[in-house]
């Protein structure tokens, strides 16, 4: 990092903000609320974002290097370095660091309803991942190091707030950011793949439908969902046969394995053991699905 500015924020950690401005006669629409730099590597740092209060907000999170976990309705992500983390709260979501890792970051959260509004535009074309460009993280992270050094009158303040989503804003939508919104074509995809687990689902088909070739599909799916496609599909198979097994206890396993996308029961057993680390019948015997989420 040498002379960048992320390099002088990372200088200052461990480090966090509460911004903590008087309430006015206006409403500001673009209010930062925290931010700051940290290197978590214990399991106690845990955020639920069905347990965050009720009042609307958004977090931005880098990743400088390390593994983060995010959970993403019913998705998850490993959020490696470089990697960027944009969620809402209220919102399902969770995001940790797991046992045995290490996460460093700076980020930066910030309500309104400007604040909202751009941010929800980027999640819908882009999803909660997002790898921008080296000036844009130069950038946002000039602007948490101003907001932690504080002395900001509240207009200034939302400035600085308004001022990091524009540069997220075009990152995203810029004319340079056409590789972000194919985020989009991938969620047209996952969205397919969810609907349609029990039918076949080669890459190929994959790939057509988000109108990509097959190598820039599988590039971004990767780099979208943590996973290439065939290993995703593989896993929403295995949960959708977990639910089923758990939910529906007058299906045969014969049944769960044709609606999972499996013709073959032997085979669909043997993938199930080798996922679950035990037999189709074993888990709807003991009851193990609570374990996969």
């Amino acid at each position: 990092m040498g002379n960048s500015v992320l390099g002088k924020l990372a200088a200052r950690a461990p480090v966090m903000r509460t911004v903590s401005l008087p309430r006015g006669r206006h409403r500001l629409h673009t209010m930062p609320t925290s931010t700051g730099y940290e290197i978590r590597t214990d399991q106690s740092y845990v955020w639920d974002g069905r347990k965050r209060g009720q009042t609307p907000f958004t977090v931005l999170q880098h990743t400088v290097s390390g593994v983060g976990r995010l959970r993403y309705e019913r998705r998850d992500y490993r959020l490696t370095a470089g990697e960027t983390m944009l969620v809402l709260v209220p919102h399902s979501h969770r995001y940790s660091v797991e046992a045995g890792d290490r996460w460093e970051f700076f980020w930066i959260s910030m309500n309104g309803q400007e604040a909202l509004r751009i941010h929800r535009s980027i999640l819908s074309a882009t999803g909660p991942v997002l790898r921008l460009r080296p000036e844009t993280i130069e950038h946002l992270a000039d602007c948490s190091l101003r907001l932690i050094d504080g002395g900001e009158t509240p207009g200034a303040a939302s400035a600085i707030a308004y001022e990091a989503a524009m540069a997220l804003y075009d990152d995203v939508f810029g004319p340079h950011g056409d590789s972000r919104v194919d985020g989009g074509a991938i969620q047209r995809v996952v969205d397919h793949i969810l609907a349609n687990l029990d039918r076949p689902l080669p890459v190929q088909q994959l790939a057509e439908i988000s109108g990509l070739s097959r190598a820039h599909f599988s590039r971004l799916f990767t780099a979208s969902e943590g996973m290439p496609p065939a290993e995703f599909v593989l896993q929403e198979r295995m949960r959708r046969a977990a639910r089923l097994l758990a939910g529906q206890p007058e299906l045969s396993i014969k049944a769960v394995a044709v609606l999972a996308g499996f013709d073959d029961p032997n085979y669909f057993a043997k993938v199930y053991r080798r996922f679950f680390g035990t037999s189709p019948t074993e888990f709807r015997t003991t009851g193990m699905y609570a374990s996969t989420g």
